[in-house]
């Protein structure tokens, strides 16, 4: 996956609580067997209204998500992730997450963000008001900021889940981490289980 470190770009204001995956990425479309091309559907229910704010083509392109708390609740597809970042996201900034969710996004590269209900209305408003104005999200920071510095917060995030992102690792980067390793031990094991193999 790739490596991230700063995002830049105007913030999706989606002013909803409980968003659950459902909403987020139909069920009917989890039959696919691809990993790409999920953001077409996402929050389909939703888009069928003109008004719903993704619809607005002041946001198109933005990079970040605004959202209400406990985001992503519902059952645990990976595809909710998915579709979010092949709608163009990088970032998801809420009070809270469902657990399952956010670390699904992690494994793909998609940053969560949980700043407090106070701030998230600050950023709401503000890109309801300017739906030109950019944030900056800084994973080597942490920090998220308005672009002329006049809101700048510290979110905290997991050691691990920091580095992993930073590096652009997922579970298989992370595993080749250890490639050599792991070809002297099947080289080993082979030996072991072949005796035979050995001489040849």
């Amino acid at each position: 996956m790739d490596k991230f470190e700063t995002v830049t770009g105007k913030a999706i204001p989606l002013n909803r609580a409980d968003v659950d995956t459902d909403q987020i990425i139909p069920a009917q479309y989890l039959k696919r067997i691809e990993r790409t091309g999920f953001g077409r559907f996402a929050f389909e229910q939703w888009r069928k209204d003109p008004d719903f704010v993704v619809n607005n083509p002041a946001y198109a392109g933005a990079p970040i998500l605004l959202a209400g708390p406990n985001f992503g609740c519902g059952s645990s597809r990976e595809h909710a992730p998915w579709a979010l970042e092949d709608m163009g996201l990088r970032v998801i900034i809420a009070p809270s997450f469902a657990d399952i969710f956010r670390n699904n996004c992690a494994k793909i590269g998609l940053l969560t963000v949980v700043l407090p209900p106070k701030d998230i209305e600050h950023l709401m408003a503000r890109a309801e008001e300017l739906p030109n104005s950019q944030l900056v999200v800084d994973l080597v920071s942490q920090t998220v900021a308005t672009a002329d510095g006049t809101f700048v917060r510290h979110f905290d995030i997991d050691p691990f889940v920091r580095n992993n992102l930073i590096e652009g690792l997922d579970d298989i980067g992370l595993t080749l981490l250890d490639e050599e390793k792991i070809t002297a031990f099947e080289a080993t094991r082979d030996n072991e289980l072949y005796p035979s193999l050995a001489t040849v």
